[in-house]
């Protein structure tokens, strides 16, 4: 298995940072408190910080870039959610 072919414990720590926007309110930001977070949160914004995604280390707002990841990941998480019969 190559690396893009799995979601590694990073990248779903990112998601759930990422789902935590309002994606609807480009000025509602969110703030991640270095005291009461985990070290895997922390670490997870530090990395979104580092890829364009959100404008501070320790939450902040969604760049552009971070607006279309959360849009794509809000539609690949209705795609997985069960469905009722």
């Amino acid at each position: 298995m190559s690396a893009l072919d799995e979601f590694s414990a990073d990248i779903i720590e990112e998601l759930h940072i990422l789902l935590q926007f309002n994606p609807d309110c480009s000025q509602q930001g969110i703030k991640i408190h270095h005291k009461e977070a985990a070290p895997d949160t922390i670490a997870a914004a530090v990395r979104l910080h580092s890829k364009g995604l959100i404008t501070q280390a320790d939450g902040g707002y969604l760049t552009s870039l971070g607006q279309s990841a959360i849009e794509h990941a809000r539609a690949l998480l209705l795609v997985l959610q069960p469905r009722l019969h």
